[in-house]
């Protein structure tokens, strides 16, 4: 298991944080965490198949995949002339991961740093 990230110093600089803002507004909405639901119950989807299942429009559910992707939630690879979207599953699993929990759960707090970061 990875190690937590130790307290910080004030001459200590912050803990990399870069690319989480993205990757939490990118889920800040329950029309892409539907998007990600139905990837993780199908795996990989043709958008095609992604407009029924969602329901919603091809022009808007490109609006809401283009925010995944750019986030790096989602992968996508082109065949002939349809996009086929999976999770990503490196980067799903670094927001549920030990260290992400470590740097939001400060030491002594009930269900504290111990249980999460060992």
């Amino acid at each position: 298991m990875k190690e937590c990230i130790p307290l910080r110093t004030k001459s200590a600089p912050p803990p990399p944080l870069d690319g989480y803002e993205q990757k939490f507004k990118a889920l800040a909405d329950q029309k892409r965490l539907l998007i990600l639901y139905e990837l993780c119950q199908r795996g990989t989807t043709c958008v095609c198949d992604l407009t029924d299942i969602v329901g919603m429009p091809q022009s808007k559910l490109s609006y809401h995949l283009r925010i995944l992707l750019d986030a790096g939630l989602i992968t996508k690879e082109t065949r002939g002339t349809w996009s086929h979207y999976a999770l990503n599953p490196d980067e799903i699993g670094g927001l549920l991961s030990e260290q992400l929990c470590c740097l939001f759960r400060p030491a002594g707090t009930v269900s504290s740093r111990a249980s999460c970061c060992k």
